[in-house]
């Protein structure tokens, strides 16, 4: 398991990404695309160190966005999704999403759980 990304929740992703071009570098920012299996809008944003911030909108995530909850989860690459959710289950983690194919991963698997670190995502290699 290595990181890979954090996940920022917001109203409006355009808006959101003029106010982070104001303070960061990026070498690339990719198109909003909307990922139905997520039912969010979504975008990858990749700073000038390599960094990887996702943008996330939509109802996924609109009833922490009201409570000004931006920080929404930390994304781990696993080569076995199957095999690191069933280990972080018996450490005490909760399964949120069942796995399913994320667009913005070119139809990589995500799951998403709650563990002693937050929301965490996990996304196949």
């Amino acid at each position: 398991m290595h990181f890979s990304h954090i996940g920022i929740a917001t109203e409006d992703i355009s808006k959101t990404l003029k106010r982070l071009e104001k303070y960061f570098q990026f070498k690339d920012i990719g198109k909003i695309i909307y990922d139905a299996n997520q039912d969010a809008y979504v975008c990858m944003l990749t700073l000038d160190d390599d960094t990887l911030i996702e943008l996330i909108s939509g109802n996924a995530v609109a009833n922490i966005v009201k409570r000004h909850q931006y920080l929404y989860h930390t994304c781990y690459a696993v080569k076995d999704l199957e095999e690191t959710i069933s280990s972080l289950r018996s450490d005490g983690a909760v399964i949120v999403s069942e796995p399913k194919e994320a667009i913005l991963f070119d139809n990589r698997r995500v799951a998403f759980l709650m563990w002693d670190l937050g929301l965490i995502e996990l996304v196949e290699e």
